[in-house]
Order: structure tokens, then sequence, then C-alpha cells
């Protein structure tokens, strides 16, 4: 009888596909931002948002060339360096919409203290996973685990 692992890691094909996904997206997020409907569409956003519309746009500009880069070559060091990079745009980002805060939730139910709040874990979630991603990248890909070693040890 054989036993069949699963791999902890996606299939080439999975990853493919979701660097084709997320490159789709940030194409549309930046025509949606941009030009169709544009942002001044959305009710909440204020004029003040044109303050943080170049950060916004660099992010998703970033978010699709890193996807592209994967697609196209799907190495572990292409993948570290973008995710270094989207990590650190995301948390520049994030600390700008704060200080600028270009939302207005006075039509019903205040959501900036909400806001406020997602923003801070956003700007703490960036900096732990540019960290991450910078040890990732000067580490180097990690050997895969073999059966042998990939079970616990017993006594």
């Amino acid at each position: 009888m054989s036993v069949r692992t699963e791999s902890a890691t996606p299939s080439r094909v999975g990853r493919r596909v979701g660097y084709a996904i997320g490159a789709a997206i940030n194409v549309l997020l930046l025509v949606g931002v941009n030009v169709w409907p544009g942002w001044d569409a959305v009710p909440f956003l204020t004029p003040d948002f044109e303050q943080v519309l170049g950060l916004v746009n660099l992010s998703l500009a970033v978010g699709f060339l890193t996807s592209v880069a994967n697609l196209a070559l799907d190495t572990f060091g292409v993948k570290a360096l973008g995710d270094l990079a989207t990590n650190a745009i995301g948390f520049a980002v994030s600390i700008r919409l704060l200080q600028v805060f270009p939302f207005d939730f006075s039509g019903g139910f205040d959501w900036s203290l909400i806001v406020r709040v997602g923003l801070v874990l956003g700007i703490v979630g960036s900096a732990v996973g540019a960290v991450v991603a910078a040890v990732r990248l000067l580490r180097g890909p990690r050997p895969p685990a073999t059966a042998a070693g990939a079970g616990s040890a017993s006594g």
C-alpha cells in the first residue's frame, strides 16, 4: 500500500493562476480609481484623497508588476523581493492614509474609529511582512523537507 502526502506548497499552475488573478485585479483597480468610475465617485472619499492618490497608484502598479514578474519567472528571489516591495509600499500608503484621513462617514454610522484601527493594523502587518520578506530574501530558499525529516521525533 502506498501512502501519498500532500505538498505544503501550491502547485506551479496554482501559483501562476493566482499571480494572473492578482495582476488582473490590480489593473481593474487602477482603472477604477483613475478612469472609470474614478475615486471621486466613492461617496465617503473627500477631495483630500488626491494627497494619497500617487501612493495608492504606486502600490497598485507595484502589485501588478510583482504579479507579472512572478507569473513569468516564479522564482523564490522574485517572490521575496516582490513581497518586500509590496509590504514596504503598503506600509507607506497606510501611514499616509492615517495622516491625511481622506474619509467622511457623516452620512450614517461613523466608521472613523474602525477605519483608523484597520489602518494601524495595516501598518503593523505591513511592517512585519516587510521584515519577514527581507529575512527570507537574505536567508535564501530553504531546502525542501524530506519524508524522513517531516514527522515529529518519537522516543
